[in-house]
């Protein structure tokens, strides 16, 4: 869920802005002059975001992504109480 607010008001909440954006799955959009300008959002949630532009910028692991995805269409998984039993858990 995104919020949005401008640059005036995440000035004075600034604090709250910092407690909506540490949730997960929530970002707040700051405008100036009717534009939106910048996104605060988690630690965690641009950590994620990082990861996901390097691996994606990288040709060699987004070819082993495609590749892992394809394959995975054409194996069939094993149900986990067959696993259970196999493993004597």
């Amino acid at each position: 869920m995104n919020k949005c607010m401008t640059a005036t008001e995440a000035r004075k909440k600034f604090y709250d802005v910092i407690d909506a954006a540490r949730r997960p799955g929530v970002s707040v959009i700051i405008t100036h002059e009717g534009l939106p300008k910048v996104v605060v959002m988690s630690y965690e949630e641009f950590e994620g975001w990082q990861e996901t532009f390097d691996i994606m910028s990288d040709p060699v692991e987004s070819r082993e992504i495609l590749k892992a995805l394809k394959n995975s269409k054409k194996e069939k998984s094993i149900p986990w109480e067959q696993v259970k039993k196999e493993l004597k858990l």
